[in-house]
């Protein structure tokens, strides 16, 4: 057995793996800018799917929660989300607004038709690949 080639092998598999997300990546950033958006607040929209506390939005981001008041803000200001306070009035939610779903469902139908997931892979192929990314996220 090999091992400098199984390494070699291994890593061309996470290479590979970066590369795709990389190309995905830069196809969801052109689909937020099509609607005005940066990528983070598209990936918001796309996260709200019900009332979210602003933490739980920030870990889905990855960033600090002043980071998701700025985020959040902008969204507020184009009339796509509205805030409120839970059962405990220290957390505040993010909700969408109808205006903020209906740009929701125009983003996610445009990522289901027009990204190079959709357009490079047979439907064979996607049924593949979720079912591998399944696996490989645990879920």
């Amino acid at each position: 057995m090999d091992v400098s080639r199984d390494a070699d092998e291994n890593y061309l598999v996470v290479r590979r793996l970066f590369e795709a997300v990389e190309v995905q990546r830069r196809a969801f950033a052109l689909v937020a800018e099509g609607y005005g958006l940066t990528p983070p607040q598209a990936r918001s929209i796309l996260r709200l799917h019900e009332p979210t506390p602003m933490r739980a939005l920030a870990d889905h981001l990855s960033c600090d929660a002043s980071n998701v008041t700025g985020i959040a803000d902008r969204l507020r200001v184009r009339g796509l989300v509205e805030s409120s306070s839970g059962d405990d009035r220290r957390i505040k939610l993010l909700e969408l607004t109808s205006k903020g779903r209906r740009l929701r469902a125009a983003i996610q139908r445009q990522l289901a038709e027009q990204t190079p997931t959709m357009t490079r892979l047979s439907p064979a192929e996607r049924t593949q690949l979720v079912t591998l990314l399944e696996k490989l996220s645990g879920s």
